[in-house]
């Protein structure tokens, strides 16, 4: 297989998902339950194309409340049966997402393709057709803060705006083929829209962006409050009417540092690898569920449903926009409350908290004493990508002391390439000289939620832990 030119999608179906999107959050509730019934009845029969789920409802019934809780790894063992379409196979995916000259093309039949990252210890591939982009592209525009959309409405193609995207741009990730896809549909939006790498060296960056002046940027909140502090401290000035977060969990006290070094409002959104835009913000700064096209299911450690208003263990995701991989109740591993009382903003959409996830951003202290902050995602895209790890946990033990728990057996030779590609990212960040110790063994720091963290600062938790055991290299970074 080869990849194709884009397909768009059909004209009808667009401008129908536009006019439902802008309409259904003044809508009565009655007719939200309707549009998510409707659409969950369409999902249930085109899964019926899948082996895999036509085993499951032969087994459990084709009833949604009847489907047990399926994961990431489990679907992805079964790919070729999952997907509804015969011409997709992981192999000739494996190999597309392996090429970075590939990254914002189209797959064949016009199909958009991304990975998600391996934080589970299995890296996914997600496939989705000109519909469900259609869908999340709408979601993505038109759901927005009022502030934002009257701004956008004044200026729907961009046309007074530098857009920058500061995260992982190396990879098949969904923000980062979105944003080439845009690239490659709207030539007239590539001249305002770039990519910027959050893994390349800290003063190039800063003098990137510098040079690109951007109005509006879209990141990370750990990254966006680097940047923010970067600002404060006078090392960069950026004329920016806008940030918008995603990814991560946003705080009230990140959100009023970021705004305040840069100068500009910030608004956050709710998204994953599985479903791109699952909730966007009011001007009352909640997150409100896009639930006319997607089913979130907050569940206990057993699976149970949580009572309304109470945060779940994880939560359970329907995708109702996707038909050519299908997603029912799966567990996104996400910790989210659906809040039962309606918004003040009067939408009917219901709100949503997401504890999201619990990685926490680093801050070490430089040969010369001043502070740098290391995003969680930076530090897991370096690991993932150049040292092959997917199972490990990070922690900062000290202002210059950082210790690493690889949890796969893998030899000496793993520890060695493992300590040798973060130290060279260390540097690249002006970080020399720190105390380093990679051990192989099992984490041993919990979150706070009960979902284990890949990246800790141990400064801003508790005391030290009782070490794992297991083979070790210690020495300055």
């Amino acid at each position: 297989m080869m990849e194709s030119m884009w397909f768009l999608p059909d004209p009808w179906f667009a401008a129908s998902v536009a006019f439902d999107v802008a309409l259904v959050p003044g809508a009565p509730s009655a007719a939200l339950t309707q549009r998510r019934q409707r659409r969950l009845e369409a999902l249930l029969d085109a899964a019926r194309g899948s082996a895999f789920y036509r085993e499951r409802f032969a087994r459990y019934g084709s009833r949604l409340e009847q489907q047990p809780p399926v994961t990431k790894e489990a679907l992805m063992l079964r790919f070729d049966d999952w997907v509804t379409d015969p011409r997709l196979n992981l192999a000739a995916l494996r190999r597309f997402i392996a090429d970075p000259a590939r990254i914002g093309q189209a797959f064949e039949g016009g199909y958009t393709v991304w990975e998600s990252s391996g934080s589970t210890g299995v890296s996914g591939v997600f496939v989705q057709d000109t519909q469900a982009m259609a869908v999340y592209d709408t979601l993505e525009a038109l759901r927005r803060p009022v502030s934002a959309a009257w701004r956008r409405c004044a200026d729907p193609f961009f046309a007074a705006e530098r857009i920058a995207f500061v995260g992982a741009t190396g990879g098949h990730f969904a923000s980062t083929v979105s944003l080439e896809r845009l690239r490659r549909l709207l030539p007239g939006m590539a001249r305002r829209l770039r990519g910027f790498s959050l893994l390349q060296p800290r003063r190039e960056l800063l003098a990137a962006l510098s040079a690109w002046q951007p109005t509006l940027l879209a990141t990370y909140p750990t990254a966006a409050l680097m940047l923010a502090e970067e600002a404060e401290a006078g090392r960069l000035d950026l004329p920016l009417a806008e940030v918008l977060t995603g990814g991560e969990a946003l705080s009230e006290a990140v959100r009023a540092a970021i705004s305040r070094g840069l100068c500009c409002p910030v608004h956050a959104s709710y998204g994953a690898s599985e479903f791109l835009a699952l909730a966007s913000e009011c001007d009352q700064q909640h997150l409100h569920l896009n639930s006319d096209w997607a089913i979130l299911e907050p569940v206990d450690a057993s699976g149970r449903p949580v009572p309304d208003g109470e945060p779940g263990h994880t939560v359970l995701l329907t995708n109702l926009a996707n038909h050519v991989q299908p997603l029912i109740r799966y567990d996104l591993g996400d910790r989210v409350r659906l809040d039962p009382r309606r918004c003040a903003c009067g939408s009917a959409l219901p709100v949503v908290e997401v504890q999201g996830r619990v990685d926490d951003a680093l801050l070490l202290t430089a040969a010369d004493g001043h502070g740098v902050r290391l995003p969680p995602l930076a530090l897991t895209t370096v690991l993932e990508e150049d040292a092959g790890l997917f199972d490990f946990q990070l922690v900062q033990e000290g202002p210059r002391q950082l210790g690493l728990t690889v949890v796969h057996d893998g030899g000496e030779a793993a520890l060695a390439c493992a300590r040798r590609v973060l130290i060279a990212h260390l540097r690249a960040q002006g970080l020399t000289g720190l105390r380093l110790e990679v051990q192989r063994g099992v984490p041993q720091v919990q979150g706070r939620t009960g979902k284990l963290p890949r990246v800790v600062n141990r400064c801003a938790v508790n005391p030290a832990p009782d070490p794992a055991k297991g083979e070790r290299q210690t020495a300055p970074a």
